[in-house]
């Protein structure tokens, strides 16, 4: 979007550069010819002309990580975690990301709950919690995370190092 509009800006300015100061356009044949167009102007003509402004890109993704109570204190907290490029304050953006993408494949929701038709073993994985919220691959997320069962164990593991490693 921010180049798109820097790309606006720079054709209006080479527009606008391209035409005489105060000589009319017309379309009208009974007018007469329409008059030659300037020159060009030249990179010491256009010094005092303010340039637009270049973004860098928007990450792609955009997830807000918040874990509690993984048995490792300085993994308990709220990160960002940004794709498209890798970065945030996410501890192991780049390995989340990389992660992301591979649990991704074929379309693959890696943050979709567990079904609730699955069998699932009956065993406590501890009082770790998580939350994912913000845009991954262009869609909403709002998924939570818990390892009350079986199941539940392998979603979170499935998802290190976007969820840290869980101590129970």
């Amino acid at each position: 979007m921010l180049r798109r509009l820097a790309m606006t800006a720079t054709a209006s300015v080479a527009t606008l550069l391209a035409v005489a100061p105060g000589a009319p356009a017309s379309a009208d044949p009974a007018a007469g010819p329409a008059p030659a167009p300037a020159p060009a102007a030249s990179p010491a003509e256009t010094q005092g002309l303010p340039l637009p402004l270049l973004q860098p890109e928007e990450p792609t993704d955009r997830l807000i990580v918040t874990t509690a109570q993984t048995g490792n204190p300085r993994a308990d907290g709220t990160y960002e975690l940004n794709c498209g490029p890798a970065g945030g304050s996410h501890p192991a953006a780049k390995a989340a990301c990389a992660r992301l993408e591979r649990l991704g494949e074929g379309g693959k929701d890696p943050f979709a709950p567990v079904g609730e038709d699955r069998m699932c073993a009956q065993q406590y994985g501890g009082p770790a919690t998580a939350r994912v919220k913000g845009t991954w691959r262009g869609k909403p997320v709002d998924a939570t995370f818990a390892r009350r069962n079986g199941c539940e164990i392998g979603r979170w593991r499935a998802m290190e190092p976007v969820l840290p490693t869980a101590r129970s």
